[in-house]
């Protein structure tokens, strides 16, 4: 930087063209008063260019012939702007101390070789302001103009050929003069815009609007340049003749603030850009490592969950685990989706930029690769689609034990109904009391009670059979199913006994009886079966009954038809089991016999017979639109079947064809860079506008399992296969679009042309024989070949695709081997990983990287030298003053103390940290 303010012993006045401009421009007429309008222009222009010094000496003015009358603040702005100590000040309030302190003052600027006109120590005591301002003038042509020096020319002139220079590419500026020429501001914003063209949108400012292209000259000089505000807009408008002075020394601090910092600049913004490479990049690397971070835990939290094998005791405990698993499908798995791709496209672009920028490449912290994430993943969907089969499952598991248990309890409630009193019964002695004839009416009884003993057995048996499948489903209540089941039997077994007991003491008497009347024995032994088959048709018309489909419904409605056809035939038997009482009635009323009671061979009287009728009557209409309920239901869930079949008959093809596109769009050639990436990403945009046919799919899924079915005949797809196309179609595209995208970075970054680009496409996708979108070792030898790339040498004579004929000659004339050493070279560098297959991506990375060249650490160390002026370290005050605060900042922190034998307090090693920017392999 130039510094204007250094003192200068030796006057530049003695050749006597510039002296007499010099005593020309120092003349200073008592008797001419300024024109008021230039007074007040240069009362301002100069106030606060001494303000611009003396803030450095923590002060300012505020009245520019006020506050210099006791020479106090006059000797402190020269000594800032001089750097030279000014004889010691007086410091008395008199007259006569104030002349003396202005004296020293003018013998100062005397002694630099300037001639004082017209100028004295009273008149500036005194406030004269025409005196005051041109005493200011004349230190601002000393030490603000005066050094000025543009191709032999200096001063005044040396400023205006340097204003003309700098703003002669503009249109509507033309500089002449210090006045007239910047009246409408464009010349201020041109020499802005020339420097700083970041800070002027030039092309937006209009001549016939003055007042605004002056004050965004103004406010934009004293915010980003630190050039305080020496005019007002308003007065150089409105003024026909703008002040020159005032022009003069504002212009002179844009020169100051320009000139003499291009090569610092320059390399400041060398040094900027790398550092924003590296900024970017850790960021980048910051980012990737949270989000796997957060990836990771997420899938180290939910795998536990998806392996929870532990089954809930109820339906509804286990129907709330399987709304829970939808959520996680519908709600919480599809943003980690999109992470996981994410993740993974951030992956591919930092490393494409740090191959662009010559660093080294990325290698995440342990645990944290994509290979780690992926296959976590993997374990994700592993536990996922176990975890779903296993739900269904146990849905399925604990839908059978609740009917299972319904229907134990039903037939338990039908037999302890049944046993209810029958021990008593079997247990008392009326027979030691009892008439011949009461005898034999007891054993009769007796004899029926067996014939219905033996006719519950089944039952009995049934109920034993379902507690056993219950203990064996593991159902949550089996004890107090045992232990119910157990005192059935017990109480079976002692209804046994009893009955064999009360049998033998009837027989032991039967010698003594006589037959009792035929026809109450025969009614008691039809009545009986009957009673028993009503009672048996009655519990299965109010039997529960499961079916998954419409054949099996449809099989329990053709049950229940054929039940129905033996109804005509049942009540024949009805009425003619009726017709035997009724025939005792007619009997006993013909011989006046009365009749002493009900039968006694049975409890079965005709009310009961008729009242049990009248139930099954009552239960075959019920049991009607109970089938037929369920038959509505099974026909609504086929249709639910179909619904879904015709959804994803449609939707499978299409996630294949898309699939299918996508491969043939990665490998084709239509248009630039630029137009296939708006083509992917318009055709990404059609597949996400698919996505409501997937939501509706979804529903239609929900809606089967929320109707419990759990097979479909007509599709082949489940949703479980489409979600996993869907997303690997999401993926895809959008892995696609990343690779078109790293493309175009490395088409910028290396300046490869688009004919360049078209030319290796082509090559590439010649030798892709298979179409897989990978090059295999022999393909890729055979591709850079056909580029003109001189394995042997290891050089690229760039002739372009070769026709078989000419590929075949280089064959031969390579010889057989092609050097395989520098072949293995390149491939070590191509496919890291030793897959055996080159991408498109690390092709053209190998291309551009033989044929361009990108910022190395020898130049990054070159830059940090000319800001360090030539040093071999640099302070962190050099640093802030040179560079952005947040990049100098981000040096300071990295940069190792300099230790060399030069070294002093503060000095930091650029050249340490210049090659650590480009890995361990440049230094």
């Amino acid at each position: 930087m130039v510094d204007y303010h250094a003192a200068n012993n030796q006057s530049l006045y003695s050749a006597g063209g510039q002296q007499i401009y010099m005593e020309q421009e120092n003349d200073w007429d008592r008797d001419l008063l300024l024109d008021p309008a230039w007074e007040k222009q240069q009362r301002k222009t100069f106030t606060a260019w001494c303000n611009s010094h003396l803030r450095k000496a923590g002060t300012q003015i505020e009245n520019i012939e006020e506050d210099f009358r006791d020479g106090l603040k006059l000797m402190l702005l020269l000594e800032v702007i001089s750097g030279e100590r000014l004889p010691k000040p007086e410091r008395g309030k008199m007259r006569v101390h104030k002349i003396n302190n202005v004296n020293k003052a003018l013998d100062f600027i005397a002694s630099k070789g300037v001639k004082l006109v017209s100028i004295g120590a009273e008149e500036i005591v005194d406030g004269n302001a025409k005196m005051t301002l041109g005493m200011i003038w004349t230190i601002i042509l000393r030490f603000a103009i005066q050094d000025i020096s543009v191709e032999e020319t200096s001063a005044k002139e040396g400023l205006l050929l340097w204003c003309q220079r700098k703003t002669a590419p503009y249109k509507n500026v033309n500089v002449q003069n210090f006045h007239i020429s910047w009246k409408d501001g464009l010349a201020f914003n041109a020499l802005i815009h020339r420097h700083r063209p970041e800070l002027i949108d030039y092309d937006k400012l209009r001549k016939d609007d003055p007042v605004t292209n002056l004050n965004n000259a103004f406010e934009v000089a004293e915010r980003y340049l630190d050039i305080p505000k020496m005019l007002d807009a308003e007065d150089i408008v409105g003024t026909l003749r703008p002040d020159e002075k005032a022009i003069m020394t504002y212009v002179s601090c844009f020169y100051h603030a320009f000139s003499g910092a291009q090569k610092a600049e320059t390399a400041a913004n060398r040094i900027c850009k790398v550092l924003a490479v590296n900024q970017e990049n850790e960021h980048l690397m910051e980012d990737y490592e949270k989000l796997a971070s957060d990836l990771l835990e997420w899938i180290r939290r939910t795998i536990p969950w998806l392996e929870n094998r532990a089954p809930e005791k109820t339906m509804t405990e286990m129907q709330q685990k399987l709304e829970d698993f939808r959520d996680y499908r519908r709600v919480h798995k599809p943003p980690k989706v999109q992470e996981k791709c994410q993740l993974e496209i951030n992956f591919n672009t930092l490393q494409t930029k740090l191959r662009l920028s010559n660093r080294p490449a990325f290698m995440p912290s342990e645990g944290r690769m994509v290979s780690d994430i992926n296959g976590a993943w993997h374990k994700l969907e592993g536990a996922e689609k176990g975890y779903e089969e296993w739900l269904l499952n146990e849905i399925r598991r604990l839908e059978r034990l609740d009917h299972l248990a319904e229907k134990f309890r039903q037939k338990a409630a039908i037999h302890e109904s049944w046993t209810d009193g029958k021990e008593a019964m079997l247990t008392q002695k009326d027979y030691e009391t009892a008439t011949l004839s009461e005898i034999k009416a007891l054993l009769k009884k007796h004899e029926a009670f067996e014939s219905d003993l033996a006719a519950h057995q089944d039952r009995v048996e049934q109920i034993a059979a379902i507690a056993q499948e219950l203990n064996e489903l593991d159902y949550y209540d089996s004890p107090s199913v045992n232990a119910r089941c157990q005192k059935i039997c017990e109480q079976w077994d002692a209804l046994g006994s009893l009955t064999q007991s009360r049998r033998e003491s009837l027989e032991r008497t039967e010698k003594q009886l006589e037959s009792i009347d035929e026809l109450y024995l025969e009614y008691a032994k039809r009545a009986a079966p009957f009673n028993n088959w009503m009672e048996g048709a009655m519990e299965d018309l109010q039997d529960m009954f499961i079916v998954h489909n419409i054949e099996e419904i449809q099989g329990l409605i053709t049950a229940h038809d054929q039940f129905k056809s033996t109804l005509p035939e049942a009540n024949k038997e009805r009425e003619s089991i009726q017709a035997i009482q009724a025939e005792v009635h007619k009997i006993a009323q013909y011989n006046g016999i009365k009749l002493a009671g009900n039968n006694p061979y049975t409890t079965i009287t005709p009310q009961s017979i008729d009242k049990k009728w009248e139930k099954v009557q009552q239960l075959v209409p019920q049991r009607d639109q109970a089938l037929q309920e369920e038959l509505a239901r099974q026909q609504s869930n086929d249709h639910l079947r179909r619904q879904f079949a015709n959804q994803a008959n449609m939707i499978g093809p299409w996630i294949q064809n898309k699939m299918e596109e996508i491969g043939r769009i990665s490998i084709e050639m239509n248009g630039t860079l630029e137009d296939q990436l708006t083509h992917l990403r318009q055709y990404e945009q059609s597949i996400i506008e698919y996505k409501p046919n997937i939501d509706q799919l979804e529903g239609d899924h929900q809606l089967i399992q929320e109707a419990l079915i759990f097979d479909n005949k007509y599709t082949a797809y489940t949703m479980e296969h489409l979600r996993v196309g869907w997303e690997q179609l999401l993926t895809t595209i959008a892995r696609t679009i990343n690779e078109i995208e790293n493309q175009i970075l490395t088409r910028d970054a290396k300046g490869i042309s688009q004919e360049q680009l078209h030319e290796y496409r082509t090559s590439f996708n010649h030798f892709d024989k298979d179409h897989s979108g990978v090059l295999h070792a022999e393909e890729f030898k055979a591709c850079l070949i056909s580029l003109g790339y001189d394995v042997e040498n290891n050089k690229q004579k760039r002739t372009g695709i070769m026709d078989g004929d000419d590929f075949r000659a280089l064959l031969i004339s390579t010889g057989n081997s092609l050097g395989d050493a520098e072949f293995a070279r390149i491939m070590g560098i191509v496919d890291p990983n030793n897959s055996g297959a080159v991408t498109f991506q690390a092709f053209i990375d190998f291309m551009s990287r033989e044929t361009t060249d990108t910022d190395t650490a020898d130049q990054v160390i070159a830059s940090f030298k000319i800001l360090a002026g030539d040093k071999n370290y640099i302070t962190a005050e050099e640093l802030r003053r040179e560079l952005p605060p947040d990049q100098a900042e981000y040096c300071i922190a990295r940069m190792a103390p300099y230790t060399g034998p030069d070294a002093v307090p503060g000095a930091l090693d650029y050249m340490s940290f210049s090659t650590a920017l480009y890995g361990e392999s440049d230094l």
